[in-house]
């Protein structure tokens, strides 16, 4: 009983073999490979399953499959082929990370140093403040606003085309005044202690490296604890409350992209300016900056040298592409300055 079932069994893979090779040999006269051997092996399964001689049949069957499996189920690729179809696979995949897994950018100026310099190469987060559909502000799966102290890259709200890196100092609802180069922040001033020694950096700004003074001071906002740059006259000569560094500035409409020459942008919303007191003199705080809804106040680490939102306004969230990761490469005058490879800060986390 047993060998009849397993008879009937080999006749019917022998034919379902036989339907599938004749329908390659009539439709795909293209086969290559070991595609001659397919209509002779085919021919000799049907004699043999005609004359009933299953042993021939057994004999057959293995070789007939193999060629089945090979030539028809299986296809057929150049080794051209499959080099493109893995290029191409990689492409679409780095693709995919770069509009919403992670993105490379470059420092191109001295605006935030200490912390970033000219020629830092970064990888930057772009899924923990919500994926972006690519070439657009809209954002979706928003798993966390941005938080003070975090160091973000975004799109200049004044010029879109154009990516900043700047460090977030206030989020929406949050009052900022900055009075004689101290921050404050919902009227208390962002603790900040003197880093005592020389303070020096390179600046490339006119297209000539030279040397810049300053103060350093390290300030501490939550858990994050960085260094900034100050005017060189400080400490002990703070800047008068007119200076430009001061913000905001008496007299003065809340700064946005509407006083810049590129006109207000549809995204950003004008902040406004409360007046605190009236008869303030020296470093007496008088007006505070309130930051809107949706939106970040950025400034620079380095704080005499950086355009931000005490000229343009706030960030909109939209606008924000990423949070800051770490640096992959650094340095001097472009990838092949192999003199100036700052080996050091190869690997450093951005905080």
């Amino acid at each position: 009983m047993r060998a009849t079932r397993l008879d009937r069994r080999v006749k019917k893979e022998a034919t379902s073999l036989l339907r599938e090779a004749r329908a390659a040999l009539l439709h795909k006269p293209d086969l290559k490979g070991k595609a001659g051997e397919l209509g002779p092996v085919s021919k000799d399964m049907e004699r043999a399953l005609a004359d009933g001689d299953l042993v021939r049949v057994r004999r057959h069957l293995p070789i007939l499959d193999s060629l089945v499996d090979e030539l028809v189920k299986r296809p057929t690729k150049s080794g051209m082929g499959e080099r493109i179809e893995s290029l191409v696979a990689a492409v679409m995949l780095a693709l995919l990370l770069r509009a919403f897994v992670v993105e490379a950018f470059k420092i191109p100026s001295s605006s935030m140093y200490p912390t970033l310099e000219i020629g830092d190469h970064i990888f930057v987060n772009k899924f923990i403040y919500g994926l972006r559909i690519p070439w657009t502000s809209t954002k979706f799966l928003e798993l966390r606003g941005p938080k003070r102290g975090e160091v973000i890259v975004f799109m200049m709200p004044c010029d879109p085309d154009r990516d900043y890196i700047k460090r977030v100092v206030a989020t929406a609802g949050d009052t900022v005044e900055v009075r004689c180069n101290v921050v404050h922040v919902n009227g208390v001033a962002v603790p900040a202690q003197l880093v005592e020694g020389e303070c020096g950096y390179e600046d490339n700004a006119s297209g000539e490296w030279r040397h810049m003074q300053c103060s350093r001071y390290r300030e501490t906002v939550g858990t994050e604890t960085y260094d900034t740059y100050q005017s060189a006259l400080l400490p002990g000569q703070p800047n008068e409350p007119e200076s430009r560094t001061d913000f905001p500035r008496p007299g003065e409409p809340p700064v946005s992209c509407a006083s810049e020459a590129s006109g207000p942008m549809p995204n950003q919303a004008t902040g406004s300016v409360v007046e605190t007191k009236q008869d303030a003199v020296g470093c007496d705080l008088r007006l505070h900056y309130v930051v809107p809804e949706g939106h970040v106040f950025v400034m620079g680490d380095n704080r005499a040298n950086s355009n931000d939102s005490r000229f343009w306004g706030s960030v909109p969230h939209d606008n924000i592409k990423g949070k800051a990761l770490f640096i992959w490469l650094s340095v001097r005058d472009g990838i092949f300055d192999f003199a100036g490879m700052r080996w050091n800060r190869i690997g450093d986390f951005v905080d």
